[in-house]
């Protein structure tokens, strides 16, 4: 007889427990079906349900179940039991299954057993069970019906019970409940990622999205959420990853909410991260609707909106974006006539904020515009009628003027003072502390008696902890020691490398040596050469752009060649097969010591590289080729290349590359022959690099810069060395002979020995490479 499958032998089960539970009235055989129930939620004493059958049951019988029992409240076998056996065989049902189906069905049974679902931590488990994507998989409909129900819980069940209903179901109750099960759901999640088991937030985040939209949660939340992101990163990716995930539709409500929640503008960056960068409805209310369209929020909620912009490097733009947009918005004269005098006051406390957290050098970059600003809105507040608009345009005109300081003169206006002249005039003078510490009556207080105070700060062990203390602490040992751990960071986490891979190169690059470290420049180098070895494409990218943009000093550029050089070297290590192709090969210590700018170096890096290649030549066709090995340069050699041979011939204000400045102009075409080089595994991208280098170094082959000539015959080398040899015959047939010519002339006249050294073994290699051409019969063919 062919066997059933766990489907139909779950429902045959179900019809006879059912069928038992309608029809007997033997309390023995109500009492076992309730337990062949139980079996099958892998509780009880029948043990025979299989895995299988359990899975089976939980997810096609499970609800079906639940609605029988509520469809059976009035039972006599319910009532015969005892309230133990109730407690056990009838509640366990709808508080041991799944909870998401258990939580839909009780919306539609008793208050009791709603209760008892809510008392229980079920919503708790629910929350967790998707964060763990244990949750079985559901249609988008079932999703919004579970997340309404959630959300309107009190809503639903005050109409169903009236004046029966319970305490637990009124809104300050239940919401208090919900929000301290997503802070429990939370956690858990960030200690099973400490674990390294993977989660999910969106569960969660669409929850927070939807009930943020009755205002709700986030006064309960957002204090912990501050205290837990103080010390502990994993909190605060977990927040960050939570934001992210919200439906853009609820992000406003969560936005504002949070704002108005969080007691200073560092616990909103904690919390947010840099969401205002990344999402553009993010930006949208935090720069725009919270500032120029609502009005309603107290002075805080500006600090701390604003204090947030200011506070990371990376958001400031939007800093000056917003004062940009207040200042016009204060000075429009139509807007001065026009709107209410509570939202000119409330620009009027946005401008003032907004200038006060302005730097010193970006003062001066606007100057002219505040300036414009300032005149303009004072005329349009003056000519007012209304008296407190008259009052705004003064007290605003003598703040931006002392902070501007025109040529050492300040307004001043007569006008009599009050509540709202006062905090207009103390907006201009920054809070020191925007926060207290975060829910010291909760925590429990620790025995420190015996506690001795640490000499030394600890390393960060994470990444995004290094890129905060070099970004923003004045602690030199924290910078040091965040120095000196960098490197292997990069190194041992590739992943969190690549989120900030770019934004850690460009705060090393700008960085100084102001706490006189030790071995600072190595230091730096070492971990800008990891983050390029690394995420090769995004920071070659940056580094290669920012070559050639303003306001770079000679000793910066130098440092993304020499940099960009040693990446590609390390990339161009051959594949081993025991190493795993994504860990770098170099570290800090494989590194050569940092050049400085002593030319010595220059002289012997070129001299060895020429001599490596001398002794090849010498042992002539005894030496056998060199067997191409794959490695991790050859696909991205034309990144490193390219973008350097862009702009070299547009002078900037600073640098001059066909003008004065032949130190750059040397390194550069050096490292350009080095990628040449490097390049001899890619033939294909080989043969373009080797046309362009040449194309390139021809312009500057009579430079009068000695230095600059051995880099053109460097990396004339190069190409003769990496180039293949057909293409050197296909690719260059019109410039071979004028190369040619042009050799002879330095290997016999350029007063530089180096030169004429070069110059004659670029000659050899192009006569060997030649030869062999042309005694090729298939490179004949393709010639003719």
């Amino acid at each position: 007889m062919e066997s059933l499958s766990p489907n139909s032998e779950v429902r045959l089960m179900l019809a006879q427990c059912f069928r038992t539970l309608t029809t007997s009235t033997d309390d023995k055989d109500i009492i076992a079906a309730l337990q062949t129930l139980h079996s099958y939620l892998g509780e009880g004493p029948d043990s025979t349900t299989t895995s299988v059958q359990r899975a089976e049951f939980r997810r096609a019988h499970y609800t079906r179940t639940l609605q029988f029992l509520l469809s059976n409240i009035q039972a006599d076998w319910l009532h015969g039991l005892t309230a133990a056996q109730r407690t056990e065989l009838w509640d366990g049902l709808f508080l041991h299954g799944p909870p998401d189906q258990a939580l839909l069905v009780l919306m539609e049974g008793i208050g009791t057993l709603r209760w008892r679902f809510l008392q229980s931590g079920r919503l708790g488990d629910l929350l967790w069970s998707y964060c763990l994507a244990m949750a079985p998989s559901d249609s988008p409909q079932l999703r919004e019906t579970l997340l309404g129900r959630i959300v309107s819980l009190p809503d639903l069940t005050a109409n169903r019970l009236h004046p029966n209903n319970k305490p637990l179901f009124l809104p300050q109750q239940y919401y208090t409940l919900l929000a301290t099960e997503m802070l429990t759901a939370l956690e858990q999640t960030c200690q099973a990622l400490k674990d390294g088991t993977d989660c999910s937030l969106t569960f969660v985040a669409q929850t927070l999205g939807k009930v943020c939209i009755q205002g709700h949660i986030l006064a309960v939340m957002a204090p912990r959420l501050s205290a837990c992101t103080c010390s502990d990163m994993v909190w605060q990716r977990v927040c960050w990853k939570l934001l992210e995930n919200i439906p853009q539709r609820w992000i406003e409500s969560v936005l504002t909410g949070l704002v108005q929640a969080v007691s200073g503008p560092d616990a909103l960056g904690r919390i947010i991260g840099n969401l205002v960068l990344t999402d553009k409805k993010a930006q949208f209310v935090i720069t725009h609707k919270l500032l120029l369209l609502q009005y309603k929020y107290e002075t805080r909620v500006l600090r701390i909106v604003l204090g947030y912009l200011a506070a990371d490097r990376e958001r400031r733009p939007l800093l000056i974006q917003v004062l940009r947009s207040v200042s016009q918005a204060w000075a429009n004269p139509s807007a001065v006539k026009h709107t209410p005098l509570e939202q000119q006051l409330y620009v009027s406390k946005a401008l003032l904020l907004s200038v006060s957290l302005l730097r010193d050098s970006e003062l001066q970059e606007l100057r002219s515009e505040l300036l414009q600003c300032m005149l303009s809105g004072m005329q349009s507040h003056l000519d007012s009628s209304v008296v407190q608009i008259r009052r705004v345009g003064m007290v605003v005109g003598e703040c931006l003027s002392s902070r501007m300081d025109i040529n050492g003169t300040k307004l001043k206006f007569e006008y009599d003072q009050d509540e709202e002249t006062q905090e207009l005039l103390s907006l201009m003078t920054p809070v020191t502390s925007d926060e207290p510490e975060p829910d010291d009556d909760e925590l429990t207080p620790y025995d420190m008696s015996g506690d001795q105070e640490m000499n030394q700060a600890s390393p960060p062990r994470y990444l995004r902890d290094c890129l905060e203390t070099l970004i923003s602490s004045e602690d030199p040992v924290r910078v040091e020691l965040s120095l000196k751990v960098a490197e292997s960071l990069v190194r041992k986490n590739v992943f969190a490398a690549k989120e900030i891979s770019v934004q850690l190169t460009k705060v090393l690059l700008h960085m100084e040596d102001k706490y006189s470290i030790n071995g600072f420049l190595s230091l730096r180098q070492a971990t800008m050469v990891a983050l390029a070895a690394t995420d090769c494409i995004p920071v070659t990218q940056y580094l290669t752009t920012e070559f050639y943009s303003l306001n770079y000093s000679l000793r910066q550029r130098l440092d993304i060649l020499e940099v960009l050089a040693l990446a590609a070297q390390e990339l161009s290590q051959p594949f081993t097969e025991k190493r795993d192709p994504s860990i770098s090969v170099a570290t800090s210590a494989d590194l050569a010591p940092y050049p400085g700018d002593n030319p010595i170096h220059w002289r012997q890096v070129v001299e060895k590289r020429i001599q490596s290649k001398t002794k090849r030549l010498r042992k002539g066709a005894t030496q056998p080729p060199a067997k191409a090995t794959p490695n991790r340069y050859a696909p991205v050699a034309g990144h490193f290349f390219f973008p350097l041979l862009r702009n070299y011939d547009k002078p900037q204000v600073t640098f001059d590359l066909l003008g004065s400045d032949h130190l750059v102009l040397g390194r550069l075409i050096h490292t350009l022959g080095l990628f040449m080089h490097l390049a001899v595994n890619a033939p294909v991208i080989a043969a373009q690099m080797g046309r362009a280098l040449l194309d390139f170094v021809w312009a500057v082959r009579y430079h009068v810069d000695q230095m600059v000539r051995r880099g053109v015959l460097f990396a004339v080398c190069s190409v003769f060395l990496s180039m293949p040899s057909q293409n050197l015959l296909l690719d260059l047939s019109d410039q071979l002979f004028e190369t040619r010519t042009w050799l002879a002339d330095v290997a016999e006249g350029d007063p530089d020995a180096d030169c004429r050294s070069l110059a004659v073994q670029s000659l050899v290699l192009l006569d060997k490479s030649l030869k062999k051409q042309l005694q090729d019969p298939q490179a004949l063919s393709l010639e003719s």
